[in-house]
């Protein structure tokens, strides 16, 4: 029986999911959270196989909580189930340590698959995702754009748009407020800006 542990802030998507494998023969739900810090805890208690987490968590964001899995509890492993755009997250996420990638729009039968996947040891993308990347194809008229950036400096890019200070990126990405500073500067150089304004905006116009 795989042991599966939700993480959305979202109530109804946690209930969705364990209502969705209340009656499955081999996939378990043992827990359903609501932020990225308390995973750890939970971890502490309880036996998980995978965890199936959005990006987007209070206290603790999913791309950050994926790094410490990947240093804290390398045997649980991760998919990232989430509204982003695939074409910006998707590998970006893999990269950091997951070890798969689901939209939201994704189907019962998809998730399963992928959960059945990712237990069996292989990584999970989209179809379309994964022909495209075969064939060197953008995924979108965006893509070009966020090629150039790492997966932290997504995460930065997304808090800055958010409205988050220095401080409080610092604080959420367990960085010093100077190396903020410093991904501020390499993402204004990368999306060819020259000021906070037009960095948010262009994190906007791209959807971030």
């Amino acid at each position: 029986m795989i042991k599966l542990l939700v993480v959305d802030h979202h109530p109804i998507i946690r209930k969705g999911l364990e209502l969705l494998f209340i009656a499955s023969p081999n996939i378990k739900v043992v827990g359903a959270l609501d932020n990225g810090e308390a995973i750890f805890d939970f971890l502490n208690k309880n036996k998980v196989d995978i965890i199936i987490a959005e990006i987007d968590l209070p206290k603790l964001n999913g791309l950050t909580a994926l790094r410490r899995l990947k240093k804290e509890h390398a045997e649980v492993k991760v998919i990232m189930f989430s509204a982003q755009p695939e074409e910006v997250y998707a590998i970006n996420a893999i990269k950091a340590g997951a070890s798969g990638y689901l939209s939201k729009t994704a189907n019962i039968v998809t998730i399963n698959e992928a959960i059945l996947k990712v237990h069996n040891g292989g990584i999970y993308l989209s179809n379309d995702l994964a022909q495209r990347l075969a064939v060197g194809r953008r995924v979108s008229r965006t893509g070009n754009f966020y090629k150039k950036l790492s997966t932290r400096e997504i995460e930065v890019l997304k808090l800055i748009s958010s409205g988050r200070k220095n401080k409080e990126i610092a604080i959420e990405l367990d960085i010093n407020e100077k190396t903020v500073s410093t991904y501020k500067a390499r993402l204004m150089k990368k999306l060819n800006v020259s000021n906070i304004v037009d960095l948010i905006n262009r994190a906007k116009l791209l959807e971030l």
